[in-house]
């Protein structure tokens, strides 16, 4: 109670909370309980109203299992289009040709406008092919330096130039090439190459976007790409 005596809404909430039975007893005033309706001004009765607030409940469920449905189903194109990407790798018969089979697979896949790759740790049987030309010690410290890949705008990344259309590219995303890049990166001696993505379109690769999925790509490509390593 207030200390005037007066009985208040949280005397009478509390009253109702603690006395189940009083709307057994005075059933005829449930029925007449009138509320106002969220969908405009008019009164309903209680029961309206729980109807009401149900179908809202549903509603809600239905949107929040139509977006699961939806992330499903984005997640399985996903992850067809990666195996793809894999398998277009595993069925390359000509090592020499597995970089340009890689890029365009993954470009085909993906949608991605531009891609390029750089490997520093190619055997010497491969060292005159485009592929391990290019890489200077700059970009080979960056390289060993990313401890995950990096999304964000284009601000004159020096691989940027091995892609096509290089000045047009406004976002990058710059995947190292690891051995053994399962495992977490011990440093930059671990490091055999570069994947450069890159788009025209400013918010394609931003910093805020996840790089998991970009981190599988790298893994798959440094995996496949063990073909041009030496054996030892």
């Amino acid at each position: 109670m207030s200390i005037q005596g007066a009985i208040t809404e949280t005397d009478i909430a509390n009253y109702l909370a603690n006395t189940p039975g009083f709307f057994e007893r005075n059933a005829d005033l449930l029925a007449s309980i009138q509320l106002t309706s969220p969908h405009g001004q008019r009164a309903v009765s209680l029961q309206q109203r729980q109807m009401e607030m149900l179908r809202d409940k549903i509603k809600g469920l239905e949107q929040k299992i139509m977006e699961m449905i939806r992330h499903g189903q984005e997640n399985v194109a996903i992850a067809d289009r990666l195996h793809r990407f894999t398998r277009a790798m595993l069925l390359a018969g000509n090592p020499a040709a597995l970089p340009a089979v890689l890029l365009d697979s993954l470009q085909h896949e993906f949608m991605i406008p531009q891609a390029a790759l750089r490997l520093w740790g190619a055997d010497q049987a491969f060292a005159a092919l485009p592929f391990t030309q290019g890489a200077s010690d700059d970009i080979r410290s960056f390289a060993g330096s990313l401890a995950q890949p990096y999304c964000g705008l284009n601000s004159g990344f020096e691989p940027v130039a091995w892609l096509d259309g290089a000045a047009t590219v406004m976002s990058v995303a710059l995947i190292p090439l690891r051995v053994g890049a399962d495992q977490v990166p011990a440093g930059a001696s671990d490091v055999v190459g570069l994947l450069v993505l890159g788009s025209p379109d400013p918010t394609r690769y931003s910093a805020e976007m996840g790089t998991e999925f970009l981190a599988r790509v790298g893994e798959v490509a440094s995996a496949g790409l063990t073909r041009l390593l030496p054996l030892n």
